[in-house]
């Protein structure tokens, strides 16, 4: 039997990610349109978002209502959100995935 059959996983959440994808569909409905959102980039966009951002994971509700208050409380962590996801969009539109 393998560990994680064991435990719940499926409970572990990174609130950041949320939080990346709002921030990343804003950011592309003000975009010009020469920047590809096809699946391939828009999901490298927020990959290189995410990687670029602290995690906020929680596992219970109340980690959710914690992670919220993090954020609300912390316009740092939001200011990262919002560069993080400028410097993916820029990156992915200068060297998109695919040809």
């Amino acid at each position: 039997m393998a560990f994680s059959d064991n435990y719940d996983f499926e409970l572990l959440k990174n609130e950041a990610e949320k939080l990346v994808v709002d921030e990343l569909g804003k950011q592309l409905e003000s975009c010009p349109e020469e920047i590809c959102t096809c699946n391939e980039c828009v999901v490298d966009m927020a990959a290189m978002a995410l990687n670029a951002v602290k995690p906020l994971y929680r596992f219970s509700l109340l980690g959710t209502l914690y992670a919220a208050q993090a954020v609300n409380e912390q316009t740092d962590y939001a200011d990262s959100i919002r560069d993080a996801v400028s410097n993916a969009i820029e990156k992915v539109r200068k060297n998109p995935s695919h040809d």
